[in-house]
């Protein structure tokens, strides 16, 4: 695959990197660079046609590449109905593990400055097993909890599989980016939520993550939500129930993860107010949280930032708070 080839240059372009932003060319489909039906790197969340409330026979997905920077590669996804996880693992597990859910307003999922591109730190350096999960999104289909389902069927898989990929099962977390992060926070508060599943040994394995990483997250349906991720999830004109349903701060309890939040002041996309609200809202619960806010930084960053911005630490201090944590208590 494309991406794993380019992993040692864009490490280095990631470490010189002079903008925020890879520079877009016009947009090409490159489906050759997802890893085939039965790819060791590949892990499909339930067997072939059987994907609750889906077809038998899912479409092809639709993989976008719409960077004109070789070494940067910066794709996206836009129909999933198959979902599964595209997996990286350490030469040296140190035995935690990521659940990676890319952010893409509901609309697409990007692959790359979302997924690929934390290789370098959180495998390479980090001993961390990665697990990128590419989930269906609302459009074309009358089911809001569909990205729950594939979230909540995600963490069951690898915690299931935590021994075949040398992991700890109580040191599985989930890592959400923007829209990507709704999804995270809602498996936060919503992993024991019943949803339909297949009635395999896998549906009855705890989709609590031990722990939760939250980069400039879209929590709230209301006065600061992303305008794009509610209207594409909830419709142009949600009732107050339905925004209260899915505004993420109301929905914490104590059984929510510890979580560690990243946000720049300076984000015009998502309001730097959804990180303060959940982990005002995590506080209120008793919930362990860390929240690191940035004055430079944008929206959508990742970890393409440049040097000189001090947002560039965060996965230091990520990895960093992820070995301070206690096991987790699933089963």
């Amino acid at each position: 695959m494309r991406c794993a080839v380019l992993m040692p240059l864009l490490a280095a372009c990631l470490l010189a990197a002079p903008a925020l932003n890879v520079a877009h060319a016009a947009e090409q489909a490159v489906p050759q660079t997802e890893p085939a039906v039965g790819a060791p790197s590949r892990i499909d969340l339930w067997p072939a046609g059987r994907v609750p409330g889906e077809p038998a026979n899912p479409g092809t997905p639709n993989v976008i590449e719409r960077s004109d920077v070789a070494a940067l590669p910066d794709r996206y996804i836009d129909t999933v109905s198959a979902p599964y996880l595209v997996v990286y693992r350490p030469a040296r597990p140190n035995g935690s593990a990521l659940l990676v859910v890319p952010g893409g307003g509901y609309q697409r999922i990007v692959l790359d400055k979302e997924g690929t591109a934390l290789v370098p730190a959180f495998v390479e350096q980090g001993g961390v097993t990665l697990f990128v999960l590419r989930y269906r999104l609302p459009a074309g289909r009358d089911d809001r909890q569909a990205a729950l389902a594939d979230a909540q069927r995600a963490l069951r898989v690898i915690r299931a599989g935590a021994t075949q990929w040398k992991l700890d099962p109580q040191r599985i977390g989930v890592m959400g980016f923007s829209a990507g992060g709704h999804v995270a926070a809602r498996l936060s508060s919503g992993f024991a939520t019943a949803l339909p599943g297949i009635g395999d040994a896998i549906d009855a394995v705890s989709a609590r993550p031990d722990f939760a990483l939250l980069l400039y997250p879209v929590i709230d349906m209301g006065a600061h939500a992303h305008s794009g991720s509610r209207k594409r999830l909830l419709g142009a004109h949600p009732d107050a129930a339905l925004v209260r349903q899915f505004s993420l701060q109301l929905q914490v309890t104590p059984a929510t993860p510890p979580t560690f939040l990243v946000h720049a002041q300076d984000d015009t996309v998502v309001s730097v107010h959804n990180s303060l609200l959940y982990y005002q809202a995590l506080t209120a619960a008793g919930v362990p949280t860390e929240m690191h806010l940035f004055p430079h930084g944008g929206h959508g960053f990742g970890v393409r930032i440049p040097p000189g911005f001090t947002a560039a630490q965060w996965p230091t201090l990520a990895l960093r708070w992820m070995q301070a944590q206690p096991r987790g208590d699933a089963p």
